[in-house]
């Protein structure tokens, strides 16, 4: 009897046919069944007469299988004995809890700090490693990337291999091609014209590649958010016809959801795009009903958010769409959608001429700090002009904001009851308390009723003191927390009226947590 752990993945491999077009004429799948739970999945044809079918057990205990299709190698059962968790970062997916927030399988909390590298397993495999290795001293959780190869603005040259065979060209809607549009830039890289590529076919060695990364990232610990739409194309797989895009979603959800580190992304800024929103719709549905894990998917915007209240998105995965207005909006889009707030793309840290990708460690720092203590999430991304950019390649971090948002993520762990909310206080200041604590509604002029614990945050703010008119029969440790130098110091115990000294500086912060 094989062996996994609970939201391990186990891996069955067959021998079949080869004759036509196996990704397209063949199919096969498995039933799990455990005390009158059945779970069905499909498995997918890996090249060279192989396919196989991935699992992963939610529960443990002993599962029955019985694998069938029409592959050719006949009915085959089995079982397989689930475990306890055993390995170190195994916490099980992420799950929305009470509407608002995240957290693992388990009931650990999971406070997303993200970060963005599109085309990091495109690269060579000396770079892919060196970004594993920047990841494994990093404290990111989450990092978004591209299934498809990546054509835009410092990402010019071709991969190292395609998602599709080559030889002949199929599957791309040529009336939806014309209508597409390249987004312009300036380049002096030689321009290959390469769209010869069967869309029916998949190039199962890149796919080999992807599941390698996707493993090692779990291992880490790291959620893998997979794009897998976006329109930074010249290939044609952006404009595939419409059943080539679900052959493409099915094959990845065949292949990648036994793995419980990953979020399916719909697209990378999906009104760039030339799919109807009733096309998107369809789209996710197609990956929904592949997918029996559940796990989680959104859908990425560039000018326009996406309707994020339809009930297969399970959170808002949101670009500003606003230069100067979007993290001081989270709890207003929290409530307005009535799910997590991801800000995955709030702009990079960097110089490169464009203002997605040139603001400093210390506004990124800043908008991390609006979005958490509103109760919700944000992503990072590095872009400093160089051979190699973080925001794409992978590689090496050389800005100054991954230590601050690790110490961000250091705070929030100590945080009662897991995660925060805002309230009403001050208009010169946002202020979270543990989200299930009971707030009453105030005027301006009515006196503070104090949570048990609370972080008043000052960002662009620079003031020299705060003043809390704190209950006089109760006893709150009052510190200061430097979230640019990375400080806490403690200010003591403190009743009643209570006037806290600061340094004048921006990105200050006060905590009170009563004792």
């Amino acid at each position: 009897m094989e062996r996994t752990e609970q939201w391990g993945m186990i891996e069955l491999t067959f021998s079949g046919k080869q004759d036509g077009n196996p990704f397209t004429d063949y199919e096969i799948h498995a039933d799990f069944t455990r005390e009158g739970e059945i779970v069905r999945v499909s498995g997918f044809y890996d090249g060279e007469g192989i396919y196989k079918v991935r699992f992963m057990p939610v529960r443990t205990g002993v599962y029955h299988y019985r694998v069938d299709g029409t592959f050719g190698a006949g009915v085959s059962e089995g079982s397989i004995e689930v475990t306890e968790p055993v390995s170190r970062n195994n916490h099980g997916m992420v799950r929305v809890l009470d509407r608002h927030y995240l957290e693992y399988s388990d009931g650990t909390p999971y406070y997303s700090v993200g970060t963005t590298c599109y085309a990091w397993v495109h690269q060579n495999r000396e770079l892919q490693e060196q970004t594993l290795r920047t990841l494994g001293s990093s404290w990111f959780n989450k990092i978004r990337f591209c299934i498809f190869p990546k054509f835009y603005r410092f990402n010019e040259e071709e991969p190292e291999m395609y998602p599709y065979l080559r030889g002949s060209r199929a599957g791309i809607d040529e009336e939806r091609l014309k209508k597409s549009k390249i987004m312009p830039f300036h380049t002096q890289t030689e321009v290959k014209d390469i769209t010869d590529f069967d869309c029916c076919r998949f190039n199962t060695e890149m796919f080999r590649k992807f599941d390698r990364r996707i493993e090692q990232l779990r291992d880490m610990g790291i959620e893998a958010d997979l794009i897998l739409m976006h329109p930074y194309d010249k290939w044609g797989f952006a404009n595939m016809t419409s059943e080539c895009d679900r052959l493409y979603l099915n094959y990845v959800a065949a292949r990648y959801g036994a793995y419980r580190n990953v979020w399916w992304s719909m697209a990378n800024e999906y009104d760039l795009m030339t799919k109807t929103e009733q096309e998107w719709e369809d789209l996710a549905q197609t990956i929904r009903q592949a997918d029996p894990y559940g796990h989680m998917i959104s859908i990425h915007n560039c000018m326009k958010f996406y309707d994020y209240r339809k009930e297969w998105i399970t959170h808002c995965s949101m670009q500003r769409i606003d230069y100067y207005k979007h993290v001081e909006l989270t709890d207003r889009y929290m409530e307005e959608y009535d799910k997590p707030v991801v800000w995955d793309e709030i702009c990079y840290e960097g110089n490169v001429s464009q203002g997605w990708g040139n603001i400093s460690g210390e506004e990124l720092v800043r908008r991390f700090w609006e979005a958490f203590v509103r109760g919700g999430y944000a992503g990072h991304g590095e872009t400093y002009m160089g051979n190699k950019i973080w925001w794409s390649h992978g590689g090496v971090l050389r800005g100054t904001s991954e230590p601050r948002i690790r110490f961000l993520r250091k705070i929030m762990e100590q945080t009662p009851g897991k995660f925060l909310k805002c309230v009403n206080r001050a208009f010169d200041e946002v202020v979270g308390v543990p989200y299930q604590t009971t707030v009453k509604p105030r005027s301006f002029f009515e006196p503070v009723e104090y949570a048990d614990y609370e972080i008043h945050y000052y960002g662009f703010g620079r003031p020299s003191e705060r003043e809390f008119e704190l209950p006089s029969d109760q006893k709150y440790q009052v510190e200061v927390i430097d979230t640019w130098n990375m400080t806490v110091t403690d200010m003591g115990i403190h009743s009643g009226y209570t006037k806290v000294e600061l340094p004048g500086r921006e990105y200050m912060a006060v905590r009170l947590r009563r004792v």
